[in-house]
C-alpha cells in the first residue's frame, strides 16, 4: 500500500495586521509626500529671499496680464479689438521676461515681425487674388515657401540669430497664418489689422510695466557681474601665491581659489546681457549708447588670465615638492607679485563701480611690474649649485625636478602680470568710450569743501544786518 499524505488547509480571513500594514504604507507614502513639498516650499523661499527681485518679477507678470484681460471683461473695449483680444494676452505670456531689455527686445520684435508678415502677406493675397482661382493657391504656396526658407536660413546668420531671432521666428509665424487664413476669408486686412493692434497693446503694455515698476535692467546686471568676477579673480591670484609660498590650510583659502572659475564660466551669461542691454533706454548713470560692447573684451581678457591662474593652481597641486630653501628665496618676491596684481585688479573693479577714473592704478601698475621684474631677476641670479651648511666647500646640487616646479611658478606669475595688463589697457578703453570723469583725489575734496563752507563779504554783511534788524525787533 502506497503511503497517502493529508494536507490540511486552513482558509483565514484578513486579520487587523493586513488592515494595519495597509493604513502604514499609506501614511508612509503621504508623510513623504508632505516632507518633499515642504521641502520644495522652502528652496523656492529660499531662492526668493535671496533675490526679492524674483519675487517682484511674479507680481509684474501678474499684473500685466490682469490689466491686459480687461479687454475681454469690459465690453467697449472688447468691442474694439473683438475675438482677437486673446493675441493681447498671449503676447503678454510669451514676451514678458525677467529683465527689462529682455522683454524690449522681444516687444521690438514681435511688432516688427509681425508687422512686416502681416503686409506682406496681404500682398501676396492680393497679387494671388488677381491671378484668378486657379494660380491663386500656386501663388500662396510658392510665397509661403520662399520666404519661410528664407527667413528660416537668416537665423543662422551670426548677426540675425543675436538681435533678430525672435522676430524672424515671428514673422515665419504670422506669414504662415494670416497667408494660409487668408486663403478662406475675405477680410484678411481687417483680420491682420486686429491681430496688429492687439500685439501692439500687450506689447507696449509688457514694456511699460516692465520699465516703470522696479525695473531690472540688463546692463545693470552686466556691470556688477563684471565688476564681481574682477574682485574674485583678485582674491583667486592673491590666495595663490599665499597658499604655494606660505602653505596656508586649504580650508582657509578653498573659497578665494575657486572665485576664478566664475570667470571661466561666464562667457555666455555677458552675450547675453550685452545684447539684451543694447535695447535698454538710458537709465541711471548708463547712457543709451553705453559701449556695452567694450564689457565683452574685458571678460574676454579676464578669462585669459583666470586660465593662467587655473593653470597655476594646478602646478601647486602637483605631487612634485620643491625644497625649503628654494621657497624661502622666492616666497617674498612671488607673494608681492601676487600681492600687487591683486590689488591693480580691485582697483580696475573699483574703476568700473564708481565709474570714475583712478588716480592710483597707474602707480600700481608700476609697483605690479616691477615686483614681477625683481621676481625674474630673481630667478636668473639664483645659482645652480648651493653650498652645504655643513661643509662650505663641498657643493650640492639642485636636483632639476625641483627647479621644474618653481621656474612655472614663476613664468606663470609674469604671465599673469602680463595679462593683468591686457585688462587694465579694456578698462581703460572703456573709461574714455563711456567718458568716466577723473575721481577727486583727498586733498582735492578738502579744497572743494574749504571752499564751499567760505562765507562771502556781501553774505556776511547780509548776515550782519538780518541780526541788527532782529534785534531791533
Amino acid at each position: 500500500m502506497t503511503n497517502e499524505k493529508v494536507e490540511w488547509r486552513i482558509q483565514v480571513e484578513d486579520g487587523p495586521w493586513k488592515r494595519a500594514g495597509i493604513s502604514c504604507s499609506m501614511w508612509s507614502f503621504i508623510s513623504s509626500l508632505y516632507s518633499k513639498l515642504c521641502k520644495f516650499v522652502k528652496k523656492a523661499w529660499e531662492i526668493g529671499v535671496n533675490d526679492p527681485r524674483k519675487f517682484i518679477h511674479c507680481l509684474k507678470v501678474g499684473i500685466a496680464l490682469t490689466a491686459v484681460s480687461l479687454f475681454y471683461y469690459l465690453k467697449p473695449l472688447y468691442d474694439g479689438v473683438g475675438r482677437n483680444a486673446m493675441w493681447a494676452v498671449m503676447t503678454v505670456i510669451v514676451v514678458f521676461e525677467y529683465t527689462a531689455g529682455a522683454t524690449i527686445y522681444k516687444s521690438v520684435n514681435r511688432i516688427f515681425g509681425t508687422t512686416l508678415a502681416g503686409l506682406l502677406a496681404f500682398g501676396v493675397h492680393w497679387v494671388a487674388s488677381k491671378a484668378g482661382d486657379q494660380w491663386e493657391p500656386v501663388i500662396v504656396g510658392a510665397s509661403l515657401f520662399l520666404l519661410a526658407s528664407a527667413t528660416t536660413f537668416s537665423r543662422f546668420i551670426p548677426t540675425i540669430k543675436a538681435r533678430f531671432d525672435y522676430g524672424a521666428l515671428i514673422f515665419i509665424l504670422t506669414f504662415s497664418l494670416v497667408s494660409v487664413s487668408g486663403y478662406r476669408v475675405d477680410e484678411l486686412f481687417n483680420l491682420a489689422q486686429q491681430r496688429i493692434s492687439t500685439i501692439i497693446i500687450g506689447t507696449s503694455l509688457c514694456i511699460i510695466v516692465s520699465t516703470a515698476v522696479l525695473p531690472v535692467w540688463a546692463g545693470l546686471e552686466l556691470h556688477v557681474l563684471v565688476t564681481g568676477n574682477l574682485d574674485k579673480l583678485a582674491n583667486s591670484l592673491q590666495g595663490c601665491a599665499a597658499q604655494y609660498f606660505e602653505a596656508q590650510a586649504a580650508s582657509e583659502s578653498n573659497k578665494n581659489l575657486m572665485g576664478y572659475k566664475c570667470a571661466l564660466n561666464s562667457k555666455a551669461t555677458e552675450e547675453s546681457l550685452a545684447n539684451l542691454a543694447r535695447w535698454e533706454p538710458a537709465h541711471g548713470r548708463f547712457n543709451f549708447r553705453h559701449p556695452w560692447k567694450q564689457y565683452l573684451k574685458i571678460g574676454a581678457t579676464m578669462r585669459s588670465c583666470a586660465s593662467c591662474i587655473d593653470a597655476l593652481i594646478g602646478c601647486i597641486n602637483s605631487e612634485n615638492k620643491t625644497s625649503d630653501d628654494i621657497m624661502k628665496i622666492m616666497s617674498r618676491t612671488s607673494i608681492k607679485v601676487g600681492d600687487n596684481s591683486a590689488n591693480v585688479l580691485r582697483e580696475l573693479a573699483s574703476t568700473i563701480k564708481k565709474m570714475k577714473k583712478s588716480n592710483k592704478l597707474d602707480i600700481l601698475v608700476i609697483e605690479m611690474n616691477n615686483a614681477a621684474l625683481e621676481l625674474q631677476n630673481l630667478l636668473k641670479s639664483y645659482p645652480n649649485t648651493q653650498k652645504n651648511a655643513k661643509d662650505g666647500d663641498a657643493k650640492l646640487e639642485i636636483p632639476i625636478i625641483e627647479l621644474i616646479q618653481v621656474v612655472t611658478v614663476v613664468s606663470l606669475l609674469s604671465e599673469i602680470v602680463a595679462r593683468v595688463e591686457d585688462i587694465v589697457k579694456c578698462v581703460e578703453e572703456l573709461s574714455d568710450l563711456a567718458k568716466f570723469k577723473p575721481e577727486m583725489s583727498k586733498c582735492d575734496k578738502t579744497k572743494q569743501h574749504s571752499t564751499d563752507n567760505k562765507i562771502s563779504p556781501d553774505q556776511q554783511n547780509d548776515e550782519e544786518t538780518v541780526i541788527k534788524t532782529l534785534q531791533m525787533v
